[in-house]
């Protein structure tokens, strides 16, 4: 089964510095219909302005994943972590036992776009830990690319959750399968472009939920760039 969730009907707030669109109820935007979907909890699309970023602020148990798509995210935690994530790395930070961080754009004259992303663990209150990797857009272009995995496989960073992520680029003839365990659930977000998954049309910030599906049939993407998550339950 397909359902699809769009763009328009995400949660939105506008904070001057800050203006974020919520797949999921998070902070001030609640709707009991979208608490998450398995154990994927947060995807937050944050436009941060120069000069601005989040304070200091602390997680705790929760696989946290940083995916910036335009601009620089500058990131400092109580690990003693000074990173810099410029468009196609992926960090992961898992907070576990309680993590400190801050995230800042120090640019002066441009905006800094990234996808927040929360997955729930599958064990608590292990020590916190932080992962950076750098994903080449030749590894994603045509193809689904893992970024994130529980064993961290390929060039993926590892997380401590029953999840698998997926990145993939998509243009003209280009397309995709994947494989999914028709008793799990999976999410699919279009971050750019268009794109059709199964027979369903997406345009940029759409999503789809996905359960007893046995595989997603990717194809004719208009510079689409694409997450595809396989989840635990």
């Amino acid at each position: 089964m397909l359902t699809l969730r769009k763009s328009q009907d995400r949660g939105y707030a506008d904070h001057g510095w800050l203006q974020s669109f919520h797949s999921f109820s998070f902070a001030g935007y609640q709707d009991p219909r979208f608490m998450g979907w398995g154990n994927l909890r947060v995807i937050n699309e944050d436009y941060v302005a120069p000069g601005m970023g989040f304070g200091k602020h602390g997680h705790r148990n929760m696989e946290i994943i940083s995916y910036v798509l335009s601009g620089e995210l500058a990131h400092e935690d109580s690990m003693g972590n000074v990173k810099a994530i410029p468009p196609g790395d992926v960090q992961r930070m898992s907070a576990g036992s309680g993590v400190t961080h801050s995230e800042f754009n120090h640019a002066k004259d441009q905006t800094t776009h990234l996808l927040q992303i929360w997955i729930e663990p599958n064990v608590s209150e292990i020590p916190p830990s932080y992962e950076q990797k750098s994903i080449p857009m030749q590894k994603k272009q045509g193809k689904l690319c893992l970024v994130a995995s529980p064993d961290g496989a390929g060039n993926s960073v590892k997380i401590a959750a029953e999840a698998k992520m997926y990145a993939g680029l998509f243009n003209g003839p280009q397309s995709a399968q994947l494989t999914l365990n028709p008793h799990a659930k999976a999410y699919a977000h279009l971050i750019t472009g268009s794109l059709n998954i199964n027979g369903q049309d997406l345009c940029a910030g759409d999503a789809l939920l996905v359960e007893n599906e046995k595989q997603l049939d990717i194809s004719n993407g208009k510079e689409a760039e694409v997450l595809i998550f396989e989840l635990s339950h």
